[in-house]
């Protein structure tokens, strides 16, 4: 004080000028160092029991006719009334705590042109209608999700698959996803039963196809693989047993010497939690029925668990030719809600290393990792956990005829991409958040490990242009420069019908922000009608290896409304590059 007095008013005045001057900018960076950094350090893990590994192998084997030789056409007389819903779901449900003001990582950048190249071709993918001509019915929610070959896109919805060349000419289907099973040893696959995935293995010119059953009392994942490169040829075909528990929403990701499947499993009572899988992948792609597989279960009834995987895990599928290092942990990551009610205390990356050496006596572990601490978001939307009808339409005046934006469950949406970068690995996901109050957007993550096996969020941001539009069920893909594609739902109640749209950012760009603005797939024009709100539940964006550059996505929308009941989704595909990768 004695010196302030000392030094002349208009000298003070300049001074606090100056120190204020300082204050804001120190503040604007702290605010763009959170949209693009976790607040805190990882958090050390508890030492918990060790999950035990439980080996076993395939329980049936052979190998398909030629799936170009498959039949096509009706086997039930059509029923326009009925309307299947795929696993409908159960198990814990989150329930949110209140609104939590402010997305800590919302993109502050908005484009003032977009620069987002556009799509270099899109097609009509499956649709409602080809389920409407084979079963006689239609079924909710698609589960859309594809792949991308050196020559073909392969489509696998709920309930059949096709295969198409890359100028979008459909070569194979649609198929009923049974009949890649007709005559297989375990008969429940023989059942198109859902949620099927399919993924391109580009180290060994593999295909695989997939889905789970649903008749029980002892349940399989369904696993086909290839027998070449050819996606309408033969398959060697798999069934692997899950016991007594249902392995809902299965994932799978890619790996050096092992297929891996993440599972939302449920017992005959009061059973829950988190099954994954790692299936000995040289002997499956050489045909030999003795391949194996082992499972770990984390059980979901366990409180201290329960955090840590919510409703799912997502384990890594590669992009590129570069091969994980031998010996490495396989990446498992899931996400976590402090505003949902699994007893999460703040929002975080939950990350798992899965370690599986197939030797003549093999060994496994299944260990978490690390907690990242990520920019604060929200998943519960409003209208969630009373109801699954979140997000209106245009017209739509009923709630119940709403969107399902499927943000409270508490899990990162298909796909966990990854890439090696020699000097460090990549990861990168998505899930969907309230982005602003009543405002559904895409958080998406950049995750990082170095040399030394230590994981960092390199990056994060939620994309919301802040133009009141809804982007919802996203997925997320980097080529081999580094520079990222996210592809989306988007709906609002007045002008823009459920349609497909997509965003990117360059590797140099700044952090936590897609600075290309956005690029359309398609545009709807008709609306959903019924009022089983399901959507997703989950889309596919994949990059194709022939020039490790150009984008694949796939996604639902809508292009007519008929009187209800409506079941009449389609689903998209469509290609694009971004700049400076050839």
């Amino acid at each position: 004080m004695k010196t302030l007095r000392r030094i002349s008013r208009n000298r003070a005045f300049t001074y606090v000028r100056i120190l204020a001057a300082v204050l804001l900018v120190l503040t604007a960076a702290a605010l763009v160092f959170l949209a693009v950094s976790p607040p805190a350090v990882a958090q050390p893990t508890a030492h918990r029991q060790p999950l035990t590994p439980k080996f076993s192998k395939a329980v049936a084997f052979d190998v398909s006719p030629a799936l170009r030789s498959l039949p096509l056409g009706k086997k039930h007389v059509a029923d326009p009334s009925k309307l299947l819903e795929i696993r409908p779901e159960g198990g814990p449900r989150a329930k949110s705590k209140g609104y939590k003001s402010g997305d800590g990582a919302l993109q502050l950048l908005k484009p003032a042109a977009p620069t987002i190249p556009a799509p270099l071709l899109t097609f009509e993918g499956l649709s409602n209608e080809d389920n409407f001509n084979i079963f006689g019915f239609r079924v909710n929610p698609p589960d859309p999700n594809g792949e991308v070959g050196p020559n073909h896109f392969v489509e696998m919805i709920n309930l059949v698959f096709g295969v198409y060349d890359k100028a979008g000419n459909l070569l194979l289907g649609p198929v009923d996803t049974g009949s890649l099973w007709a005559g297989f040893p375990i008969t429940d696959c023989t059942d198109p039963s859902g949620d099927p995935v399919v993924l391109y293995d580009q180290f060994m010119d593999r295909w695989l196809l997939s889905q789970f059953t649903t008749a029980g009392p002892e349940y399989f994942n369904c696993v086909a693989i290839s027998t070449t490169g050819d996606p309408t040829g033969t398959y060697f075909r798999y069934a692997f047993s899950t016991g007594v528990n249902f392995p809902d929403y299965p994932k799978y990701g890619n790996w050096t010497d092992s297929y891996v499947i993440t599972t939302r499993e449920f017992g005959p009572t009061i059973e829950y939690g988190i099954g994954v899988y790692a299936l000995e992948k040289n002997k499956m792609v050489n045909g030999d029925p003795n391949a194996r597989n082992v499972r770990f279960f984390i059980d979901g009834n366990d409180p201290d668990l329960l955090p840590l995987v919510g409703d799912g895990l997502l384990p890594a599928d590669p992009d590129g030719k570069q091969k994980p290092k031998t010996d490495t942990a396989i990446p498992i990551i899931g996400t976590q809600d402090d505003n949902a009610s699994y007893g999460a205390t703040f929002d975080a990356l939950n990350i798992w290393d899965l370690f599986i050496k197939w030797r003549s006596t093999p060994i496994a572990s299944l260990e978490l990792n690390t907690q990242l601490p990520t920019a604060p978001f929200d998943s519960i939307f409003p209208c969630a956990p009373t109801s699954r009808d979140c997000l209106p339409q245009p017209g739509i005046v009923n709630p119940a005829q709403y969107l399902d934006i499927l943000s409270y469950r508490q899990r990162p949406t298909f796909r966990l991409a990854y890439r090696n970068f020699k000097t460090y690995e990549s990861l990168v996901t998505n899930q969907s958040v309230e982005a602003a109050p009543g405002v559904a957007g895409a958080r998406w993550y950049e995750i990082r490990r170095d040399e030394n096996g230590t994981y960092s969020i390199y990056q994060q941001g939620t994309y919301d242009p802040g133009d009141g539009v809804h982007r919802w069920m996203g997925s997320i893909a980097m080529d081999k420069k580094g520079n990222m594609a996210l592809g989306y739902s988007v709906v609002n109640g007045t002008t823009v019908f459920p349609g497909i749209r997509y965003t990117g950012r360059l590797a140099g760009d700044t952090l936590g922000q897609m600075t290309l603005g956005e690029g359309t797939i398609i545009n709807g024009s008709g609306v959903q009608t019924n009022t089983n709100s399901r959507w997703g539940d989950y889309t596919d964006m994949t990059v194709d290896p022939t020039d490790d550059c150009t984008f694949w996505y796939v996604n639902e929308y809508y292009q007519t409304t008929e009187p209800p009941p409506d079941r009449k989704w389609q689903t998209r595909i469509g290609s694009f590059k971004l700049p400076g990768c050839e």
